[in-house]
C-alpha cells in the first residue's frame, strides 16, 4: 500500500510532468474535446458508447482526485451530490440537463472510485469534508 507522503508526491510530480501539462487542453469544451458537456447539471467528459450530452460522473472524480484547488474539489464534490439522481449511488453517466436521465443504475467501478475520493480526502484534507456543498 502506498503511504500518503508517497502519493502527495506522485500527484505533485504529475502535475510538473510535460506530458501531464500537455493533456490537459484535451480534457476542456470543444473544440479540442468534442467529448467535453457543459449543462444545468454539470459538467465533464464523457464518451461515444453512452451518447452525445452524458457526463461520467468517473471523470468528474478523477478530476477532484487529480486536483490541488480545494474550490474545484469542492465544485466537483458539489456535482456529484446533485447528480446521482436521489439514488445515492454513482452512476456510469447522466444527462448535462437531467440527471435522472442516467445509465446504469448501479457502477461498482465509480462508487469504488467514489469512495476511494472520500477516503482520500478525510486523510489528506478532512476540512474540505466539513465545507457546506448547497
Amino acid at each position: 500500500m502506498i503511504n500518503k507522503k508517497t502519493r502527495a508526491q506522485a500527484r505533485a510530480s504529475a502535475r510538473s510532468d510535460q506530458e501531464w501539462n500537455n493533456s490537459q487542453p484535451l480534457l476542456t469544451p470543444p473544440p479540442l474535446n468534442p467529448y467535453f458537456f457543459r449543462g444545468t447539471a454539470g459538467e465533464g467528459i464523457g464518451g461515444p458508447h453512452v451518447g452525445p450530452d452524458m457526463i461520467w460522473p468517473m471523470a468528474i472524480i478523477v478530476r477532484a482526485l487529480t486536483s490541488t484547488d480545494e474550490a474545484e474539489i469542492l465544485r466537483c464534490l458539489r456535482t456529484l451530490r446533485s447528480s446521482h439522481a436521489g439514488t445515492g449511488f454513482m452512476h456510469e453517466s447522466y444527462h448535462k440537463e437531467d440527471p435522472t436521465r442516467f445509465t446504469r443504475s448501479w457502477f461498482a467501478w465509480a462508487n469504488a472510485l467514489f469512495g476511494e475520493l472520500i477516503l482520500r480526502l478525510s486523510e489528506e484534507r478532512p476540512h474540505v469534508l466539513t465545507r457546506p456543498l448547497a
